[in-house]
C-alpha cells in the first residue's frame, strides 16, 4: 500500500511519494521507522486520493472527532471484504445508516452481557486465577509468558462470545488462536492466500458456533454475546419494522463477533506483553504498584474492578504502556466521504487518511521526555487521581470509529495485572540480559520474544 505525502512547509510544494509497502516494512524496528517518517516532514497531507499520513495530533483529532463523520469511511479491499463477508462487520464496513444501526445494537448487546456486567468480571477473574496457577507452577523457571497470556485473553473472548473456554492444547482452542492471529496477519499482508492457503472459510468455526446458538436460542436466557446479539436483533425487529435495507442478517451478527476477536485477542495480549516487559525494565514501578495494592487491597482478597479508583498508580502504568508502545502504531485507514479539509489543506472525497499514532504519542511538543517510561505523568500532583496530560493521548482512536473493544481491554489489563502483581514479582531470569524494548512493525506492534521469572512474593506466601 503506497503512502503519498506532501510536505506542510512552504519550502516544499511538491508531492513526495513514500512508496513503502506495509507488508515489506512489517517486522522492522518501529521507533526509528515511524519517527523518521515524522521527522522528514512533520505533518503529511496529499491532495491525491491515495493513503495519506497525518502526524499532528490536532489534525488527527480533526479527522477523528471534529470531522469524524466526514472521515468515517473505510477503504474497500479484497482482503477486508473476504474477512468481513463483504463489509458486514463494524471495523471495516462502510459508514452509513446500516452501520450505525449495527453499532447501536452491538452496544445494547454488550450492555446486556458484557461491558460492566458482573458476569464478564467473573470470567476475567477466573482466567486471571488460572494464569496465576500456571505462574505458580513454573515459578523460578524462565517462562515464555506469551502463550499463557494469549490463552487467558482468548478464553475471556471465547467465554464472552459463545460461553466456551479451553485448556491448553485443545484443537478447537488452537483453531481460535489461528483465526484471531489470521485476522491480524491478513490485514497486514493484504493477502488472504498468504495466511489461509488451504482454508477457504477461515471463520468456519465461528459459523459453527453461531449456527449452534441460533438453533438453541429461545429468547429467555442470554448466556453470552451471541445470544445477546440474537436477542437485541429480535427486539429491534419486534419494535418496529426495519426500513428497507436496514435489516441485520446473520452475517452481520457473525462478523460482529469476528470483530470482537480481531479487536480483543491479539491486541490485548500484546499490551499485556509490553506491560510485563516494562515492569522487568522498571522494577521500581512494579514495587510501587505492589505497595499501593498492599495498602488498599491487602492480601486477604483478590482485586476487583471496583478497586480501580484505589489503584491509580496501576492505572497510570497501564496508560503509560499504551502511550509509549501504542498497540496499533498506524490506525486503520479512514476514507473521506465528502470533499473536505484537514487544517488548511483540501481533501477530496475518497482520500485515505492514516493516523500515525506512534508519532502522536511521542511528540516532544506534547509530552515531556516522551521516550522515558513515566507512569507519574498520568497522575495529578497528589498522585491520587488519573489525568490525561495531553489531548494527544488516543490509544483506542476516537470518535465514531473508536475501538469497539476499548472497555473490555481496559477491564482485562487492570484485572490480569492486578492479580499477577498481588502474588508475584516479575524478574528477568538470572544470568540473562534485559529483553529489548524495540517493537516489530505491523498492524499490531509486536513484542520480541522474551522470558520471565515469576517469583512468589514473600508477603503472599506468608498470608496464604
Amino acid at each position: 500500500m503506497a503512502i503519498f505525502l506532501k510536505l506542510c512547509g512552504e519550502q516544499d510544494k511538491e508531492r513526495t511519494p513514500l512508496t513503502n509497502d506495509l507488508s515489506q516494512i512489517a517486522g522492522q524496528e518501529v521507533s526509528e521507522l515511524l519517527l523518521s517518517w515524522q521527522s522528514q516532514s512533520g505533518c503529511r497531507i496529499s491532495s491525491l486520493p491515495q493513503p495519506q499520513q497525518n502526524d499532528s495530533y490536532r489534525h488527527a483529532k480533526e479527522v477523528l472527532l471534529k470531522k469524524g463523520k466526514a472521515f468515517a469511511g473505510r477503504p474497500r479491499t479484497v482482503t477486508t471484504d473476504l474477512l468481513s463477508r463483504g463489509g458486514k462487520d463494524i471495523a471495516f464496513a462502510s459508514y452509513g445508516p446500516l452501520w450505525k444501526l449495527q453499532r447501536k445494537l452491538v452496544h445494547a448487546a454488550l450492555s446486556m452481557f458484557g461491558e460492566g456486567s458482573l458476569a464478564l468480571e467473573q470470567i476475567i477473574c477466573r482466567e486471571a486465577a488460572s494464569l496465576c496457577e500456571t505462574l505458580s507452577a513454573a515459578q523460578d523457571a524462565a517462562l515464555d509468558v506469551a502463550p499463557e497470556l494469549t490463552r487467558a485473553v482468548t478464553n475471556v473472548v471465547c467465554s464472552l462470545c459463545f460461553n466456551s473456554s479451553y485448556q491448553r492444547g485443545d484443537p478447537e482452542f488452537e483453531a481460535m488462536l489461528e483465526y484471531s492471529q489470521g485476522i491480524v496477519d491478513t490485514v497486514a499482508k493484504e493477502s488472504l492466500v498468504d495466511i489461509f492457503p488451504c482454508c477457504p472459510c477461515p471463520d468456519q468455526l465461528l459459523q459453527q458456533k453461531f449456527t449452534e446458538h441460533k438453533e438453541a436460542f429461545c429468547g429467555d436466557t442470554v448466556r453470552d454475546l451471541m445470544d445477546a446479539l440474537l436477542q437485541v436483533r429480535l427486539s429491534a425487529e419486534h419494535g418496529s419494522p426495519p426500513a428497507p435495507g436496514l435489516s441485520l442478517t446473520d452475517d452481520h451478527l457473525l462478523m460482529t463477533v469476528g470483530d470482537i476477536f480481531g479487536a480483543g485477542v491479539e491486541t490485548t495480549t500484546t499490551v499485556l506483553k509490553w506491560a510485563v516487559l516494562y515492569l522487568l525494565h522498571y522494577p521500581e514501578v512494579q514495587r510501587k504498584i505492589q505497595e499501593e495494592m498492599d495498602q488498599h487491597i491487602g492480601l486477604a482478597r483478590h482485586p476487583h474492578l471496583s478497586d480501580r479508583p484505589l489503584l491509580p498508580y496501576l492505572e497510570a502504568t497501564i496508560s503509560e504502556v499504551l502511550r509509549i508502545r501504542p498497540v496499533s502504531p498506524l490506525l486503520i485507514p479512514h476514507v473521506s466521504l465528502v470533499d473536505t479539509s484537514i487544517g488548511e489543506y483540501s481533501i477530496p472525497k475518497g482520500a485515505r487518511v492514516i493516523i500515525n499514532l506512534w508519532s502522536v504519542h511521542h511528540d516532544e511538543k506534547e509530552w515531556d521526555k516522551p521516550e522515558e517510561f513515566n507512569p507519574g505523568r498520568f497522575l495529578d500532583a497528589q498522585g491520587q487521581h488519573i489525568r490525561s496530560p495531553s489531548p494527544s493521548y488516543l490509544p483506542f482512536g476516537a470518535g465514531v470509529r473508536v475501538c469497539l473493544g476499548e472497555v473490555l481491554a481496559k477491564m482485562e489489563l487492570f484485572l490480569f495485572l492486578a492479580w499477577v502483581l498481588q502474588r508475584f514479582t516479575l524478574e528477568c531470569p538470572q544470568g540473562q540480559p534485559l529483553p529489548s524494548l524495540e517493537g516489530r512493525f505491523g498492524v499490531v506492534l509486536q513484542v520480541q520474544r522474551f522470558r520471565v521469572r515469576a517469583r512468589l512474593r514473600e508477603a503472599w506466601r506468608a498470608a496464604s
